[in-house]
């Protein structure tokens, strides 16, 4: 019999995915539970068109992701912190303060996470920062830390 798994199963199979699984299984186990339901013309449209929107989103969120790049690209962001001698800031740059200025500075909402810093930056100078958007997308951004 084939069923539409509902949730993610070990050994058999993840969600909103169509399995031939056996009718005792499907009947005794699946349908109880509220794992699967059955692999019907109305539900197999349903799960079609559940798929063909999640496509389109996932679509819409990478051209968006896209454009973030190429503002990114043309963008160098200047950080003014105090530093002592040699160069040497007090405390560091962390991937907060980066994402906080592009907000404050520029409008561009990046997630603190997305920003892939080896480690904090601890000194003044030119940096450059990649910054992972989506699947795919990645921008590079100039960092200027000044006084």
């Amino acid at each position: 019999m084939k069923v539409i798994l509902l949730e993610n199963i070990k050994g058999v199979g993840k969600k909103d995915e169509v399995i031939e699984a056996s009718d005792g299984y499907a009947r005794n186990f699946l349908f109880p539970k509220k794992l699967a339901i059955e692999a019907n013309a109305e539900n197999m449209s349903k799960l079609k068109g559940k798929n063909d929107s999640n496509a389109y989103k996932k679509s819409v969120e990478k051209a968006e992701a896209q454009k973030i790049a190429e503002k990114l690209k043309d963008i160098v962001l200047k950080i003014v912190v105090k530093s002592g001698e040699n160069g040497k800031i007090f405390g560091s740059i962390t991937s907060k303060e980066i994402a906080d200025s592009l907000k404050e500075q520029y409008k561009i909402e990046v997630d603190k996470k997305k920003v892939e810093l080896k480690e904090p930056i601890k000194t003044l100078g030119n940096f450059s920062v990649s910054i992972k958007l989506y699947e795919g997308v990645n921008a590079t951004l100039k960092i200027q830390i000044i006084e």
